[in-house]
């Protein structure tokens, strides 16, 4: 099942985020085609020839809940999902034998009643505005489908499921809507073609240095 990548286990979180820096891992892949709304392609591109750090974001309150909430959801998960068995290694990465560059750390390996391997991926955020949840209504925002897609292609597994939880803090009320999106591997793979390519073509300009064309997000 694990003949399409190596699998690397840090010590601790240091060594595990040095080790993220040696290729594309989830969080860079929708930087590589335009659809990261924090990061363009070629902020990447500098970051990954070693031109510029990468911006230290782990002392922001948004990302320290995240961080501290995701054990628990994902116990939350094995309670509302009993079907899945959830193993979860914490300073893990794996790393694709056909492509080295690219790399995933997951949040959660699932396998189903049927044997079958899936992703997890949890994610929390905070909705300020009525438009922000408009882009988790029926749908995972562009950026977080990249993220997933990319871990499908490192792994070469079935399936993806990602619970959000989506908290909000209006007139002193505090509310948290949880959902779950699941997608099939076989009902994305011209996705899968496109990023897989799309990726190769990133790493290219990153191993000879030449900067790539800069890529708009659409508006």
């Amino acid at each position: 099942m694990n003949d399409i990548f190596k699998v690397y286990d840090f010590e601790n979180e240091q060594q595990w985020l040095k080790g993220r820096m040696n290729g594309i891992g989830g969080s860079d892949a929708s930087a590589v085609v335009g659809m990261n709304p924090y990061k363009s392609n070629i902020d990447l591109f500098e970051e990954k020839i070693g031109r510029v750090m990468p911006k230290d974001i782990s002392d922001k309150p948004c990302v320290i809940y995240g961080k501290n909430a995701e054990e628990y959801i994902r116990e939350l998960f094995k309670l509302d999902y009993p079907e899945y068995t959830v193993d979860h290694h914490e300073f893990r990465i794996l790393q694709s034998k056909d492509h080295p560059f690219m790399q995933a750390s997951l949040d959660g390996e699932l396998t189903d009643r049927e044997g079958r391997k899936g992703i997890l991926e949890i994610k929390t955020t905070n909705i300020l505005q009525s438009m922000q949840y408009e882009k988790w209504k029926d749908r995972i925002p562009d950026n977080y489908y990249i993220q997933v897609l990319h871990y499908l292609l490192v792994t070469g597994w079935q399936f993806v499921v990602l619970r959000a939880h989506l908290n909000t803090d209006w007139d002193n009320e505090k509310r948290t809507t949880v959902k779950h999106y699941f997608i099939e591997r076989s009902d994305v793979e011209d996705d899968l073609t496109m990023l897989q390519q799309e990726e190769e073509k990133f790493w290219r300009y990153v191993e000879s240095g030449r900067k790539p064309p800069l890529i708009l997000p659409e508006i």
